[in-house]
């Protein structure tokens, strides 16, 4: 069950990301960031009756997982607004591997062949994108499709056939790692037996709200009456809301692994790379496509 759980938090995410930069075209980052958790925050209320309880211990390691993901979704909603959202979700892919090695040199994991075989795929697929052999070499008048480094005039790193501005791609792997750190947090908290998926997802939401809320007042950012409007916000705040709870109860099984719960979660590739092709007209889909295969071939291996 745990695996199901895992792949529907996967698909969710795919969609996610696409509803995400959808919503970021409308509105300012930093107030759909606010106004989604906000309205995803509303939806754990119901969890408040049985939310009190929780050790003071894994009450500040939800607080400093909350501040992690804080950090990682301001990263990436910015990585996300500059780039195709097909290449940054091959790029996401890369929380795989931090996520691998923090498994096994911080929960003490011990991944067999298998695992081992599908982290060098995964790895394969990643390098694709910036190391290509000669026969996979995209032609020299490939489109550049990021704004960042449109505007930047035509400089930047080339990457899966797009230029992209280095402060975007270091934000799209600082949010990777980030995400990858709390993943692994997610597993240990629920694996002390101490804190409910709900009391979890309680916490982790109202902390992230506070975190958002000292931000807005911070940087003097504007709530404006037409962010509410956006569709795309409570989209993402009811998905956010949605997988997140699969998430929390996937890692409440004693037999499952940050290791493998971290291959089955890049399903979310497929969606980006579809939803940038039919939705933003995106290129090099068919290269994308392929780095991605790679990237999944290692995820079918690992969860065998």
């Amino acid at each position: 069950m745990w695996i199901l759980f895992v792949l529907i938090y996967g698909i969710l995410k795919g969609v996610r990301d696409v509803a995400k930069k959808l919503a970021v075209s409308k509105s300012g980052v930093t107030e759909v960031l606010f106004v989604y958790t906000l309205i995803a925050f509303l939806f754990t209320t119901p969890e408040i009756p049985t939310a009190w309880g929780v050790p003071t211990k894994e009450m500040l390691l939800i607080a400093f997982k909350s501040f992690i993901i804080f950090v990682a979704f301001l990263c990436s909603f910015h990585a996300i607004k500059k780039m195709p959202v097909s290449l940054y979700g091959v790029l996401d892919l890369s929380r795989m591997l931090f996520a691998f090695f923090i498994g096994i040199f911080w929960l003490k994991e011990t991944p067999g062949i298998l695992q081992i075989v599908g982290m060098i795929l995964v790895s394969a697929g990643l390098l694709l994108l910036r190391f290509k052999p000669g026969f996979l070499k995209l032609s020299e008048d490939a489109p550049v499709e990021s704004a960042a480094a449109e505007s930047a005039g035509g400089k930047g790193i080339l990457i899966g056939g797009e230029r992209v501005a280095g402060i975007i791609l270091i934000m799209a792997f600082v949010s990777t790692f980030l995400n990858a750190v709390s993943g692994n947090l997610d597993k240990y908290l629920m694996s002390t037996g101490n804190v409910t998926s709900g009391q979890l997802q309680f916490w982790y939401m109202l902390y992230m709200l506070i975190y958002y809320g000292i931000y807005v007042i911070v940087t003097k950012t504007r709530i404006t009456k037409s962010v509410w409007k956006n569709g795309y916000v409570w989209l993402i705040s009811i998905l956010f809301f949605v997988a997140d709870r699969c998430l929390f109860i996937a890692n409440g099984y004693v037999e499952s692994k940050v290791t493998v719960m971290t291959l089955l979660k890049q399903v979310c590739v497929v969606v980006t790379i579809l939803g940038g092709r039919f939705i933003f007209k995106e290129k090099n889909i068919a290269y994308k496509l392929f780095c991605a295969g790679v990237v999944v071939a290692g995820i079918v291996i690992a969860a065998i």
